[in-house]
This record gives structure tokens, sequence and C-alpha cells, in this order.
């Protein structure tokens, strides 16, 4: 399936961590987050990207245009760093659009700038490019398969820290409760969808809105609850988390790492540097 990613807000509430660069270009480690993402799906067989661009999407094309396979893979360097081999590979078999979806639009406006690159897919995936997880994504898109609806969204639990008030008369507090001791699912992304979503969706209409109400109503939209990791960097607070997670190694979105790794058929090769396979 095609993985059609939404990298084009402005990301105001992360501009106390860089006003230059978009959100999905913040990095966690040596990588930005929206490779992370993406080497999730790619970990499930999903390679296809769609990316539709906004703010600063031409600081997401240089990223991937000047890919550096050295930044999170092992090689050995020789000939006075003039030639580089490869132990593995990252991106050698990922296929990227790059689709400018405009400056301000909202996610249904985005979704429907690229409608026309998902005329042949019966089901495509669908994220926000800011949030990761450990969900088991074949299960979990097989779930939404058979359940027979057009759409499919993943109900997680807060990440953020807060308390929920339970109020009675005149406004007095009766109790207090952590948001994580209550019933309260957010929406986690992860998004699977039919092509007959579009069907559902308006021009201008923002995608978790009038769009999904629609699919309520019809009984189309499905739902599927997972208490595993799931977080999203929309902070500072929130990179700083991913940061010290990743720093002491807890990196529970990295699921190809519990994995052996596949057999590489080429790599990329950096302008200038001799690269071979191990």
């Amino acid at each position: 399936m095609r993985v059609v990613l939404f990298c084009g807000g402005l990301g105001t509430r992360l501009r106390e961590y860089s006003e230059t660069i978009p959100k999905p270009l913040a990095h966690i480690g040596p990588r930005p987050m929206i490779w992370h993402l993406m080497k999730y799906y790619a970990h499930f067989g999903h390679k296809d990207f769609i990316l539709c661009l906004g703010y600063r999407g031409d600081l997401i094309k240089d990223y991937f245009l000047n890919y550096n396979e050295c930044m999170s893979n092992d090689f050995t360097m020789s000939g006075e760093g003039k030639k580089i081999c490869l132990h593995n590979s990252d991106i050698d078999d990922w296929r990227i659009s790059f689709v400018d979806t405009g400056l301000k639009s909202n996610i249904g406006q985005r979704l429907n700038a690229v409608k026309k690159y998902l005329e042949d897919e019966e089901m495509f995936l669908a994220n926000y490019a800011d949030g990761l997880s450990d969900l088991p994504l074949p299960e979990y898109i097989a779930d939404i398969k058979a359940s027979g609806v057009v759409a499919g969204i993943l109900a997680v639990r807060p990440s953020q820290s807060f308390h929920t008030i339970r109020m009675g008369r005149n406004e007095l507090v009766e109790g207090l409760n952590h948001v994580r001791e209550t019933e309260v699912w957010i929406n986690g992304g992860f998004f699977v969808f039919r092509k007959e979503i579009f069907q559902y969706l308006r021009e201008g209409e923002e995608l978790v809105e009038q769009p999904f109400y629609r699919l309520i109503a019809e009984r189309q939209l499905a739902s599927r609850r997972y208490e595993g990791f799931w977080a999203s960097m929309d902070t500072l607070k929130d990179k700083n988390m991913f940061d010290d997670m990743y720093e002491r190694g807890m990196r529970p979105w990295e699921v190809w790492n519990n994995h052996h790794r596949l057999d590489l058929t080429s790599l990329w090769i950096q302008p200038g540097v001799e690269v071979q396979r191990s």
C-alpha cells in the first residue's frame, strides 16, 4: 500500500525548538522524525511514500536529495576517506513522491491534492508526520480491512500528563483523575483508507471533521484501541522526551531493530565517494 504523510503544517507549537525547519525534520538522534516514521512503515513492506509538502517543503526535498546513508548505518572508511563501504542501507528500495499541497492547506485539502497519485490504489495508508508507535501494523491493517469499512483510525491514550476534572453543583470539584486513568481516547493517526474516502471529502474540508462525521453516520469509520507505545512531537517538551528516550536506548518505535535485516540489492552512491556493499 502507498503511504501518504501529511508534512506541510507550520508546527507553531515547536517554534521554540526551531523557526527555520518544518516539524517533520526535527531530529531524534541522527535522523529526523519523518525518517523514523517512514522507516517504521518500510519495515512492514510499505515503501511507496507520498509526502504532502507545505511549509519549508524545500528543506524536506533537500534532506532526501542529499541523503547520507552513513549517518545511521555502520560503515568502513578507507583510502583516506575516499572509499566508504556500507554494511547495511536504509532507503535504497524506497519510492518517494514529493507533492506541493499548499502552504496553508488543511489535512483534507492536502489529501485531495494527492488524489491523482492514488487512483490505482484500492486501499492506502495515511498519517501525520509527527507521531511514532510500535503498533503491530499488519494486524491492524488486516483488522480494518476485514471490517469492510471505508476508513480506520487508531485510538490511543494521550501521551501528555494532565488531569481531568469532575465538577458537581455550583462548579465545586468532586474529583481529579490523571488522564491515563480515564476512558479518554484520542486520534492517533495511522489511518487506513479505501479509495472511497474521496467520496466523503468535500473541497476545503478538514479531514477529521465533516468527512468523518459522514462516515460515522453511515457506519463506515472503524477504530481500534492501542495501549502500546504511541507519542507525538507537538511541543519542545515532547521533543526533549524523544531525545531522552533515544539517548537512553528506549526506542520502542524502532521495530526494525527487533528483526534481522533484509539482503540488499543496491546502495545509494554518494557523489565523489566510492561506496561498496559489504
